[in-house]
């Protein structure tokens, strides 16, 4: 794949805010690039306006330089520190497999932040079930809540084989369990939190935030339904666009169907009619 060097020009996004509209695509330096694991990447950009506004579940869109792959990559932000910005993949195809090709000092092409994003705003005991690469967006969600002394967080991830991501949330999280598949998954590691008494924390309301596989996050779903939990999910779908206007992305809902990049891609279990 050929790549440009970045030149730092962000007159288009700042023209874009100075006007009250939302900044268009643009392009945007690397600043690191990692493997965490087999085909799991993290890759970092600087983009001072996405660091500013990301909220947690929200996702940015990247696009390849490849004229035959015009429509972009959906990724939850995962980390944002000063001005960069963080995103984990796993490689997948020809598009995941050039940016993890690319090195510091190329530019990428960037729009977002995209969707709806987790309701936080309230004290609680966030509890952060997230398998696979649905992992990322909890990352950010910890970073976001660390900063608010009235909640408290749990990080309750699942993997298939290597914990590529403990390390990253860790520093935000008040506590991290994890769980591979030769040992179990997530509801294992609920079930065991529920049974130590570790659900109840400080006299707060537990709210469980979610994302990962399908079939994941509508057992985390069922689970917190027969507890009265409330339960916050990410969906991860097939996008066009990622602003509501191609209309690939649209998931069946109790209020009918709905764009998971623009309606979401955070709903509740109840507007998903999960575990009822």
């Amino acid at each position: 794949m050929m790549t440009a060097t970045f030149t730092p020009t962000y007159d288009v996004v700042d023209e874009a805010v100075a006007a009250g509209y939302f900044p268009p695509r643009h392009p945007v330096e690397i600043t690191a690039v990692e493997r965490l694991a087999d085909r799991v990447i993290r890759l970092t950009f600087r983009d001072p306006y996405i660091a500013a506004h990301a909220r947690p579940a929200q996702f940015v869109n990247l696009f390849t330089d490849d004229p035959l792959m015009p429509m972009p990559r959906p990724f939850g932000v995962s980390e944002v520190h000063g001005d960069d910005v963080s995103v984990i993949f796993a490689i997948v195809g020809k598009g995941t497999a050039d940016f993890a090709a690319m090195r510091p000092g190329d530019a990428i092409q960037v729009l977002g932040p995209l969707g709806r994003p987790f309701a936080t705003r309230k004290p609680a005991h966030y509890v952060l079930v997230a398998g696979g690469l649905g992992v990322p967006p909890l990352i950010y969600t910890a970073q976001r809540l660390a900063a608010d002394p009235a909640v408290r967080t749990t990080a309750v991830f699942g993997y298939r084989n290597e914990h590529f991501a403990d390390r990253f949330v860790e520093p935000f999280a008040d506590r991290t369990v994890s769980i591979d598949e030769s040992e179990g998954n997530v509801i294992t590691l609920l079930d065991r939190l529920e049974t130590s008494g570790e659900l109840a924390v400080d006299g707060l309301e537990t709210v469980i935030l979610s994302c990962g596989p399908l079939p994941m996050m509508k057992a985390v779903a069922a689970w917190a339904a027969t507890r009265d939990l409330a339960c916050q999910l990410s969906m991860e779908q097939r996008m066009g666009c990622g602003y509501g206007t191609c209309v690939l992305c649209t998931i069946d809902t109790v209020e009918g169907r709905l764009k998971v990049c623009s309606d979401g891609p955070v709903f509740t279990r109840e507007q998903l009619g999960w575990g009822q």
